[in-house]
Protein backbone atom coordinates (compact mmCIF):
# COMPACT_ATOMS: atom_id res chain seq x y z
CA UNK A 1 0.00 0.00 0.00
CA UNK A 2 1.57 2.93 -0.97
CA UNK A 3 -1.54 5.86 -0.86
CA UNK A 4 -2.79 4.33 2.65
CA UNK A 5 -0.60 3.78 6.04
CA UNK A 6 -1.26 -0.18 5.96
CA UNK A 7 -3.43 -1.43 9.10
CA UNK A 8 -1.36 -2.05 12.29
CA UNK A 9 -1.18 -6.23 12.34
CA UNK A 10 0.54 -7.61 15.96
CA UNK A 11 4.49 -8.70 15.97
CA UNK A 12 4.70 -5.65 13.30
CA UNK A 13 8.60 -4.42 12.81
CA UNK A 14 7.33 -1.20 11.62
CA UNK A 15 4.97 -0.88 14.57
CA UNK A 16 6.59 1.82 16.27
CA UNK A 17 6.82 3.44 13.21
CA UNK A 18 3.16 3.71 13.36
CA UNK A 19 1.47 3.88 16.70
CA UNK A 20 -0.71 6.70 17.60
CA UNK A 21 1.67 9.74 19.12
CA UNK A 22 2.15 10.35 22.80
CA UNK A 23 0.47 12.38 25.43
CA UNK A 24 2.85 15.01 26.86
CA UNK A 25 2.13 15.69 30.33
CA UNK A 26 2.54 19.70 31.53
CA UNK A 27 5.69 19.47 32.45
CA UNK A 28 6.56 18.84 28.79
CA UNK A 29 4.37 21.46 27.75
CA UNK A 30 6.21 23.94 29.90
CA UNK A 31 9.65 22.66 28.99
CA UNK A 32 9.00 23.52 25.34
CA UNK A 33 7.22 26.90 26.42
CA UNK A 34 10.81 27.56 27.60
CA UNK A 35 13.20 26.36 24.99
CA UNK A 36 10.69 29.09 22.70
CA UNK A 37 12.30 31.73 25.23
CA UNK A 38 16.54 30.41 24.49
CA UNK A 39 16.06 29.08 28.46
CA UNK A 40 16.48 25.18 28.26
CA UNK A 41 14.61 23.35 31.39
CA UNK A 42 18.22 22.36 33.38
CA UNK A 43 18.63 18.58 34.18
CA UNK A 44 16.79 17.66 36.99
CA UNK A 45 15.08 21.16 38.16
CA UNK A 46 11.89 21.15 39.21
CA UNK A 47 9.59 22.50 37.32
CA UNK A 48 8.53 26.37 37.35
CA UNK A 49 4.59 26.81 38.79
CA UNK A 50 1.86 28.07 36.59
CA UNK A 51 2.11 31.64 35.86
CA UNK A 52 -0.50 33.85 37.84
CA UNK A 53 -3.46 35.69 35.36
CA UNK A 54 -3.87 37.75 38.48
CA UNK A 55 -0.14 39.17 38.80
CA UNK A 56 0.49 42.64 37.56
CA UNK A 57 3.68 42.98 35.54
CA UNK A 58 6.33 46.05 37.08
CA UNK A 59 5.21 49.58 36.32
CA UNK A 60 1.37 48.54 36.60
CA UNK A 61 -1.06 50.78 37.63
CA UNK A 62 -3.67 49.11 40.52
CA UNK A 63 -7.10 51.52 40.14
CA UNK A 64 -8.58 49.80 42.99
CA UNK A 65 -5.25 50.91 45.50
CA UNK A 66 -4.59 53.83 43.27
CA UNK A 67 -0.64 52.74 43.00
CA UNK A 68 1.87 51.28 41.13
CA UNK A 69 4.67 48.43 41.37
CA UNK A 70 8.12 49.27 40.51
CA UNK A 71 10.35 46.80 38.84
CA UNK A 72 11.85 45.38 42.17
CA UNK A 73 8.20 44.82 43.02
CA UNK A 74 7.61 47.32 45.25
CA UNK A 75 4.17 49.43 45.94
CA UNK A 76 4.24 52.98 45.03
CA UNK A 77 0.72 55.24 46.00
CA UNK A 78 -0.51 57.41 44.28
CA UNK A 79 -0.78 61.31 45.45
CA UNK A 80 -4.00 62.36 46.26
CA UNK A 81 -5.71 63.63 42.75
CA UNK A 82 -7.16 66.80 42.79
CA UNK A 83 -10.68 67.14 42.26
CA UNK A 84 -11.34 67.59 38.32
CA UNK A 85 -11.62 71.40 36.98
CA UNK A 86 -13.91 72.45 34.04
CA UNK A 87 -12.59 75.53 32.13
CA UNK A 88 -15.46 77.41 31.09
CA UNK A 89 -13.70 80.19 30.00
CA UNK A 90 -14.12 84.10 31.11
CA UNK A 91 -17.05 84.28 33.33
CA UNK A 92 -20.16 86.57 31.66
CA UNK A 93 -20.96 89.69 33.14
CA UNK A 94 -24.25 89.73 35.43
CA UNK A 95 -27.23 90.68 33.30
CA UNK A 96 -28.02 94.13 34.35
CA UNK A 97 -31.56 95.53 34.64
CA UNK A 98 -32.99 99.42 34.53
CA UNK A 99 -36.61 99.08 34.87
CA UNK A 100 -36.33 102.19 37.19
CA UNK A 101 -37.65 103.38 40.30
CA UNK A 102 -41.69 103.00 39.24
CA UNK A 103 -41.25 99.26 38.09
CA UNK A 104 -39.38 98.23 41.09
CA UNK A 105 -41.74 99.79 43.53
CA UNK A 106 -44.89 98.26 41.08
CA UNK A 107 -44.35 94.47 41.84
CA UNK A 108 -43.02 91.44 40.75
CA UNK A 109 -44.52 91.40 37.53
CA UNK A 110 -43.73 94.90 36.36
CA UNK A 111 -39.93 94.29 37.34
CA UNK A 112 -39.77 90.89 35.26
CA UNK A 113 -41.43 92.73 32.19
CA UNK A 114 -39.15 95.51 32.47
CA UNK A 115 -36.26 93.16 32.77
CA UNK A 116 -37.61 91.05 29.76
CA UNK A 117 -37.51 94.94 27.89
CA UNK A 118 -34.25 94.87 27.09
CA UNK A 119 -32.86 92.08 24.32
CA UNK A 120 -29.75 90.18 25.26
CA UNK A 121 -26.72 90.79 23.75
CA UNK A 122 -27.73 94.49 22.63
CA UNK A 123 -28.34 97.67 24.63
CA UNK A 124 -32.68 98.92 24.84
CA UNK A 125 -33.51 101.31 21.87
CA UNK A 126 -34.60 100.96 18.31
CA UNK A 127 -33.94 98.00 15.89
CA UNK A 128 -31.05 98.67 14.20
CA UNK A 129 -32.32 97.02 11.61
CA UNK A 130 -34.51 99.47 11.38
CA UNK A 131 -37.35 96.62 11.23
CA UNK A 132 -40.61 96.73 12.42
CA UNK A 133 -44.01 95.14 12.95
CA UNK A 134 -45.25 97.21 9.48
CA UNK A 135 -42.92 95.25 7.16
CA UNK A 136 -45.11 92.33 7.03
CA UNK A 137 -48.03 93.94 6.39
CA UNK A 138 -50.00 92.86 3.14
CA UNK A 139 -48.49 95.65 0.68
CA UNK A 140 -44.88 93.78 1.21
CA UNK A 141 -46.57 90.36 1.45
CA UNK A 142 -49.36 90.08 -0.74
CA UNK A 143 -48.11 90.19 -4.71
CA UNK A 144 -49.94 92.74 -6.61
CA UNK A 145 -53.07 91.96 -8.32
CA UNK A 146 -53.38 92.35 -11.91
CA UNK A 147 -55.83 95.40 -13.13
CA UNK A 148 -58.67 93.89 -15.24
CA UNK A 149 -61.47 95.53 -17.03
CA UNK A 150 -64.84 95.52 -15.43
CA UNK A 151 -67.28 96.73 -18.78
CA UNK A 152 -67.32 97.07 -22.01
CA UNK A 153 -65.24 94.92 -24.81
CA UNK A 154 -62.35 94.77 -22.17
CA UNK A 155 -63.98 93.08 -20.10
CA UNK A 156 -66.14 90.34 -22.48
CA UNK A 157 -62.10 89.34 -24.59
CA UNK A 158 -60.90 88.98 -20.77
CA UNK A 159 -63.85 85.94 -20.20
CA UNK A 160 -63.75 84.97 -23.47
CA UNK A 161 -60.27 83.98 -23.29
CA UNK A 162 -60.53 82.78 -19.90
CA UNK A 163 -58.33 85.38 -18.58
CA UNK A 164 -55.29 84.90 -20.53
CA UNK A 165 -55.98 88.18 -22.77
CA UNK A 166 -56.52 90.90 -20.14
CA UNK A 167 -56.69 94.22 -22.36
CA UNK A 168 -56.57 95.98 -18.93
CA UNK A 169 -59.29 98.86 -17.28
CA UNK A 170 -59.86 101.49 -19.99
CA UNK A 171 -58.79 105.20 -18.84
CA UNK A 172 -62.37 105.96 -17.72
CA UNK A 173 -62.24 102.83 -15.17
CA UNK A 174 -59.10 103.88 -14.12
CA UNK A 175 -60.07 108.15 -13.40
CA UNK A 176 -63.29 106.04 -11.75
CA UNK A 177 -60.92 103.99 -9.54
CA UNK A 178 -59.56 107.48 -8.80
CA UNK A 179 -62.30 109.10 -7.83
CA UNK A 180 -63.21 106.78 -5.58
CA UNK A 181 -60.04 106.48 -4.02
CA UNK A 182 -60.18 109.92 -2.92
CA UNK A 183 -63.47 109.36 -1.51
CA UNK A 184 -62.32 107.35 0.71
CA UNK A 185 -59.96 109.38 2.60
CA UNK A 186 -59.82 109.11 6.42
CA UNK A 187 -61.32 111.71 8.43
CA UNK A 188 -60.17 112.36 11.38
CA UNK A 189 -62.82 112.67 14.18
CA UNK A 190 -65.81 114.32 12.29
CA UNK A 191 -65.97 116.43 9.53
CA UNK A 192 -69.74 118.76 8.67
CA UNK A 193 -70.23 119.65 5.29
CA UNK A 194 -72.88 122.55 4.44
CA UNK A 195 -74.68 123.05 1.48
CA UNK A 196 -76.07 126.12 0.84
CA UNK A 197 -77.98 128.30 -1.90
CA UNK A 198 -79.15 131.75 -1.74
CA UNK A 199 -82.04 131.04 -4.04
CA UNK A 200 -84.20 128.27 -4.38
CA UNK A 201 -85.15 125.29 -7.16
CA UNK A 202 -81.60 125.33 -8.48
CA UNK A 203 -81.49 121.62 -7.01
CA UNK A 204 -79.80 122.27 -3.31
CA UNK A 205 -81.45 119.69 -1.74
CA UNK A 206 -80.97 117.36 -4.74
CA UNK A 207 -77.19 117.85 -4.59
CA UNK A 208 -77.12 117.23 -0.99
CA UNK A 209 -78.67 114.00 -1.19
CA UNK A 210 -76.77 112.92 -3.97
CA UNK A 211 -73.55 114.03 -2.10
CA UNK A 212 -74.71 112.03 1.28
CA UNK A 213 -75.67 108.99 -1.10
CA UNK A 214 -72.36 108.83 -2.80
CA UNK A 215 -70.48 109.32 0.34
CA UNK A 216 -72.31 106.97 2.17
CA UNK A 217 -72.06 104.44 -0.70
CA UNK A 218 -67.85 104.22 -1.35
CA UNK A 219 -66.82 105.16 2.41
CA UNK A 220 -66.47 102.37 5.19
CA UNK A 221 -67.67 104.96 7.95
CA UNK A 222 -71.17 106.49 8.88
CA UNK A 223 -72.61 109.03 6.93
CA UNK A 224 -75.68 111.14 7.99
CA UNK A 225 -77.61 113.86 6.43
CA UNK A 226 -79.73 116.54 8.35
CA UNK A 227 -82.44 118.25 6.72
CA UNK A 228 -82.10 121.64 8.49
CA UNK A 229 -84.61 123.72 6.17
CA UNK A 230 -87.30 125.48 8.48
CA UNK A 231 -89.57 125.76 5.70
CA UNK A 232 -90.51 121.78 5.65
CA UNK A 233 -87.98 120.49 4.02
CA UNK A 234 -88.13 117.56 1.23
CA UNK A 235 -84.59 116.09 1.86
CA UNK A 236 -85.97 112.88 3.46
CA UNK A 237 -88.99 112.70 1.87
CA UNK A 238 -86.59 113.05 -2.03
CA UNK A 239 -84.19 109.61 0.13
CA UNK A 240 -86.67 107.27 1.64
CA UNK A 241 -90.35 108.92 1.52
CA UNK A 242 -90.63 108.55 4.93
CA UNK A 243 -91.32 111.71 6.81
CA UNK A 244 -92.80 110.33 10.10
CA UNK A 245 -90.20 110.83 12.30
CA UNK A 246 -88.75 114.11 12.75
CA UNK A 247 -85.77 116.20 14.04
CA UNK A 248 -88.39 117.47 16.55
CA UNK A 249 -88.84 114.12 17.72
CA UNK A 250 -84.98 113.95 17.83
CA UNK A 251 -85.09 117.23 19.96
CA UNK A 252 -87.21 115.62 22.83
CA UNK A 253 -85.25 112.83 23.00
CA UNK A 254 -81.81 114.21 23.40
CA UNK A 255 -81.42 113.94 27.01
CA UNK A 256 -81.92 109.96 26.55
CA UNK A 257 -79.87 108.96 23.82
CA UNK A 258 -76.39 107.55 24.69
CA UNK A 259 -75.60 104.84 21.87
CA UNK A 260 -75.94 104.52 18.45
CA UNK A 261 -78.94 102.60 18.51
CA UNK A 262 -80.68 105.44 20.64
CA UNK A 263 -80.30 107.93 17.79
CA UNK A 264 -80.79 105.18 14.54
CA UNK A 265 -84.64 105.56 16.39
CA UNK A 266 -85.00 109.06 14.96
CA UNK A 267 -83.31 108.64 11.69
CA UNK A 268 -84.46 107.08 8.16
CA UNK A 269 -82.35 104.86 6.10
CA UNK A 270 -81.47 105.27 1.82
CA UNK A 271 -79.07 102.82 1.29
CA UNK A 272 -76.36 103.30 3.81
CA UNK A 273 -76.90 106.62 4.53
CA UNK A 274 -79.36 107.94 7.56
CA UNK A 275 -81.12 110.70 7.50
CA UNK A 276 -82.65 113.49 9.47
CA UNK A 277 -86.11 114.61 8.24
CA UNK A 278 -87.30 118.01 9.21
CA UNK A 279 -90.09 118.90 10.60
CA UNK A 280 -93.19 119.05 8.09
CA UNK A 281 -95.43 121.39 10.38
CA UNK A 282 -94.78 124.94 9.03
CA UNK A 283 -95.56 125.86 12.96
CA UNK A 284 -93.23 123.67 14.28
CA UNK A 285 -90.72 124.13 11.86
CA UNK A 286 -89.94 127.78 11.87
CA UNK A 287 -89.08 127.05 15.69
CA UNK A 288 -85.68 125.12 14.50
CA UNK A 289 -83.30 127.58 15.53
CA UNK A 290 -79.58 127.80 15.97
CA UNK A 291 -79.78 126.62 19.08
CA UNK A 292 -81.67 124.10 18.57
CA UNK A 293 -79.15 123.31 15.28
CA UNK A 294 -76.69 122.64 17.67
CA UNK A 295 -78.00 120.52 19.95
CA UNK A 296 -78.87 117.97 17.39
CA UNK A 297 -75.05 118.47 15.94
CA UNK A 298 -73.77 117.80 19.04
CA UNK A 299 -75.41 114.39 19.68
CA UNK A 300 -75.00 113.30 15.77
CA UNK A 301 -71.23 113.95 15.94
CA UNK A 302 -70.64 111.51 18.45
CA UNK A 303 -71.91 108.63 16.41
CA UNK A 304 -71.28 110.01 12.54
CA UNK A 305 -68.15 110.50 10.91
CA UNK A 306 -69.35 112.64 8.32
CA UNK A 307 -72.75 115.18 8.71
CA UNK A 308 -74.04 116.69 5.59
CA UNK A 309 -76.78 119.75 6.08
CA UNK A 310 -79.53 120.19 3.41
CA UNK A 311 -79.37 124.11 4.82
CA UNK A 312 -82.65 126.58 3.90
CA UNK A 313 -82.90 128.53 1.57
CA UNK A 314 -81.28 132.33 2.01
CA UNK A 315 -78.56 133.07 4.41
CA UNK A 316 -80.26 135.14 7.61
CA UNK A 317 -82.56 132.41 9.30
CA UNK A 318 -81.62 131.40 12.44
CA UNK A 319 -80.54 127.28 11.33
CA UNK A 320 -78.46 129.15 8.75
CA UNK A 321 -76.07 131.33 11.50
CA UNK A 322 -75.29 127.66 13.33
CA UNK A 323 -75.08 125.90 9.88
CA UNK A 324 -71.87 127.98 8.74
CA UNK A 325 -70.69 128.45 12.08
CA UNK A 326 -69.78 124.49 12.56
CA UNK A 327 -68.95 124.08 8.94
CA UNK A 328 -65.87 122.28 8.04
CA UNK A 329 -66.59 122.23 3.67
CA UNK A 330 -69.22 124.22 2.28
CA UNK A 331 -70.78 123.50 -0.65
CA UNK A 332 -72.27 126.34 -2.83
CA UNK A 333 -75.04 125.33 -5.45
CA UNK A 334 -75.64 127.67 -8.63
CA UNK A 335 -76.97 127.51 -11.58
CA UNK A 336 -75.95 127.93 -15.48
CA UNK A 337 -78.27 130.85 -15.66
CA UNK A 338 -77.70 134.38 -15.29
CA UNK A 339 -79.88 134.75 -11.94
CA UNK A 340 -78.87 130.92 -10.75
CA UNK A 341 -75.11 132.03 -10.96
CA UNK A 342 -75.27 135.46 -10.03
CA UNK A 343 -77.18 134.31 -6.48
CA UNK A 344 -74.52 132.42 -6.45
CA UNK A 345 -71.82 134.87 -6.81
CA UNK A 346 -73.80 137.19 -4.09
CA UNK A 347 -73.54 134.14 -1.51
CA UNK A 348 -70.13 134.16 -1.71
CA UNK A 349 -69.84 137.90 -1.63
CA UNK A 350 -72.15 137.96 1.82
CA UNK A 351 -69.76 135.08 3.33
CA UNK A 352 -66.60 136.89 2.88
CA UNK A 353 -68.33 139.93 4.27
CA UNK A 354 -69.19 138.60 7.41
CA UNK A 355 -65.50 136.99 7.68
CA UNK A 356 -66.03 133.54 6.32
CA UNK A 357 -63.27 134.03 3.72
CA UNK A 358 -61.38 130.76 4.93
CA UNK A 359 -64.03 128.63 4.64
CA UNK A 360 -65.23 130.32 1.32
CA UNK A 361 -61.53 129.38 -0.46
CA UNK A 362 -62.06 125.75 0.64
CA UNK A 363 -65.56 125.68 -0.30
CA UNK A 364 -66.33 123.88 -3.51
CA UNK A 365 -68.89 125.40 -6.20
CA UNK A 366 -71.49 123.13 -7.39
CA UNK A 367 -72.93 124.41 -11.38
CA UNK A 368 -75.95 122.08 -11.06
CA UNK A 369 -78.06 122.18 -14.72
CA UNK A 370 -81.74 121.72 -13.82
CA UNK A 371 -82.87 122.45 -17.26
CA UNK A 372 -81.79 121.68 -20.66
CA UNK A 373 -78.64 124.27 -21.81
CA UNK A 374 -78.62 126.67 -23.80
CA UNK A 375 -76.16 127.97 -25.99
CA UNK A 376 -76.82 131.82 -25.23
CA UNK A 377 -75.19 131.28 -21.66
CA UNK A 378 -71.15 131.19 -21.79
CA UNK A 379 -70.81 128.19 -19.29
CA UNK A 380 -67.10 128.92 -19.20
CA UNK A 381 -67.18 132.57 -18.04
CA UNK A 382 -69.50 131.06 -15.11
CA UNK A 383 -66.87 128.45 -14.20
CA UNK A 384 -64.09 130.29 -14.82
CA UNK A 385 -65.90 133.49 -11.92
CA UNK A 386 -65.91 130.40 -9.32
CA UNK A 387 -62.69 129.03 -10.03
CA UNK A 388 -61.18 131.89 -9.20
CA UNK A 389 -62.81 131.74 -5.57
CA UNK A 390 -63.40 128.24 -4.80
CA UNK A 391 -60.93 125.78 -4.14
CA UNK A 392 -62.77 123.31 -7.12
CA UNK A 393 -65.53 123.67 -9.92
CA UNK A 394 -68.00 120.88 -10.55
CA UNK A 395 -70.43 120.69 -13.29
CA UNK A 396 -74.07 118.33 -12.87
CA UNK A 397 -75.59 117.89 -16.10
CA UNK A 398 -79.14 117.69 -16.99
CA UNK A 399 -80.89 114.34 -15.74
CA UNK A 400 -84.61 113.99 -16.48
CA UNK A 401 -84.55 111.79 -13.46
CA UNK A 402 -83.52 114.59 -10.96
CA UNK A 403 -86.08 117.15 -12.40
CA UNK A 404 -88.92 115.34 -11.31
CA UNK A 405 -88.96 115.72 -7.95
CA UNK A 406 -89.19 112.63 -6.75
CA UNK A 407 -87.54 109.99 -4.81
CA UNK A 408 -84.02 109.35 -6.10
CA UNK A 409 -82.75 105.97 -6.97
CA UNK A 410 -78.90 106.07 -7.87
CA UNK A 411 -79.73 102.84 -10.09
CA UNK A 412 -81.72 105.47 -12.67
CA UNK A 413 -79.32 108.31 -12.98
CA UNK A 414 -77.37 108.79 -16.29
CA UNK A 415 -73.74 107.83 -16.21
CA UNK A 416 -72.65 110.98 -16.73
CA UNK A 417 -74.84 112.01 -13.97
CA UNK A 418 -73.60 109.98 -11.72
CA UNK A 419 -69.83 110.17 -12.55
CA UNK A 420 -70.25 114.38 -11.74
CA UNK A 421 -71.44 113.15 -8.31
CA UNK A 422 -68.77 111.18 -8.10
CA UNK A 423 -66.22 113.71 -9.20
CA UNK A 424 -68.62 116.38 -6.12
CA UNK A 425 -67.95 113.55 -3.60
CA UNK A 426 -64.15 113.18 -4.62
CA UNK A 427 -63.79 117.16 -4.20
CA UNK A 428 -65.17 117.35 -1.22
CA UNK A 429 -63.42 114.49 0.53
CA UNK A 430 -59.94 116.01 -0.61
CA UNK A 431 -60.51 118.95 1.99
CA UNK A 432 -60.92 116.85 4.70
CA UNK A 433 -57.15 117.24 5.23
CA UNK A 434 -57.22 121.08 4.91
CA UNK A 435 -59.29 121.67 8.11
CA UNK A 436 -60.76 124.82 9.78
Amino acid sequence: MTDQQAPYEPGDPDRSARRPPERHTDEQRWDAVWSQFGQPEPAGAAAPPPPDPWARPPGSWDSAQQGQWDEAGQWHPWPPAAPPTWDRGPAAPPPTWDGGAAAYDAGPSAQYSAYDAVPSGRPPGPDPAGATAADLASATLLRPREQVPTRGWRRAVLKATGGTVNPGPSAQEKYHAQLVQQIRTPVRGRHRIAVVSLKGGIGKTTTAACLGLTLAHYRGDRVVAIDANPDAGTLAERLTGDVTVTVSQLLRALPTITSYTDVSAYTHLAGRLQVVASEQDPEMSHAFDEEQYRAVVAVLERYFNLIVTDSGTGLLHSAMAGTLALADSLVIVGAPSIDGSSRAAKTLDWLVAHGLGDLVARSVAVVNTVRPATRELDLGAVRQHFALRCRTVVEIPYDPHLVTGGRIASSDLRGRTAEAYLELAAAVAAGFALGR
